[in-house]
């Protein structure tokens, strides 16, 4: 196939990244946001768990702060100083309204134009069976997303000093099964994505298996996808607004209603 995707617009400035766990932005997405702050834009973390329950061998009291500095260490390394935590139980993340106004709530407070999460299938890149914290905050940060322009939905949220945002323009999904966009992380955003996968390397050692170290891992992937679509080094992405304006898979402005 020798077209080529649609890059995702870079005419924006604030980005909001929604994650299950502390490393799941590493795996692609954070080379991605290394280009977007080289560039002057503001992108900040929102985690639904601590990941403490990420490895067997550690109780989850040892598990949690150590994820959660793994995590901000990695988030300096592409250039995000902002990493927030909703404190929901790594392994049983609930849909719902709770996660939904949660992120809502960080949504109307950092009011960005554009949100990044991870697939919401139940497979992703490569046929991967998605784990079941990532469905369930991929899919309610795409409902929040339109959430947060409506002040009927979670008014509390109005008596807490946070009017309604319906200012977010793209939804993009990390890690898709069918990609539609694309950005293009050669050279210095791809070696930063490495480094801070790299700071995950205590939960990684605690894994208990041999996992991938993070440079071929991440070299790996985008040129296992640039084959297919003909790129270099491309972090990919399905981009869409939010339900109420689907119409078909694919990126369009996300409008409000």
């Amino acid at each position: 196939m020798d077209e080529l995707l649609p890059a995702l617009p870079e005419d924006w400035e604030r980005c909001l990244a929604v994650a299950a766990h502390p490393d799941d932005i590493e795996y692609g997405a954070a080379s991605a946001i290394a280009r977007w702050t080289a560039q002057g834009k503001q992108v900040t973390y929102l985690l639904a768990t601590r990941g403490d329950a990420g490895i067997d061998a550690m109780h989850p009291d040892q598990a949690a702060p150590l994820r959660e500095e793994e995590q901000r260490a990695g988030a300096r390394e592409v250039g995000v100083d902002v990493v927030e935590f909703l404190d929901h139980r790594d392994g049983v993340v609930e849909y719902g309204p709770d996660l939904r106004r949660d992120i809502v709530r960080a949504i109307r407070r950092h009011r960005p134009e554009v949100i990044v999460s991870g697939a919401f299938t139940v497979r992703m890149t490569g046929g991967i069976t998605n784990q079941a914290d990532h469905r369930a905050v991929g899919l309610a940060t795409l409902d929040a997303a339109r959430d947060a322009g409506n002040r009927w939905i979670f008014p509390e949220l109005v008596d807490e000093g946070l009017p309604p945002w319906g200012g977010v323009r793209y939804v993009c999904f990390a890690g898709a099964e069918r990609p539609t966009h694309g950005v293009d992380v050669t050279g210095e955003p791809l070696q930063r994505g490495i480094a801070s996968l790299a700071a995950h390397a205590e939960y990684t050692n605690g894994l208990g298996v041999a996992g991938p170290e993070p440079g071929p891992l991440l070299t790996w992937a985008p040129v296992r996808a640039g084959r297919r679509w003909a790129w270099r080094r491309r972090s990919c992405s399905t981009c869409t607004p939010s339900p109420s304006r689907v119409r078909h898979p694919g990126c369009e402005p996300h409008k409000r209603p």
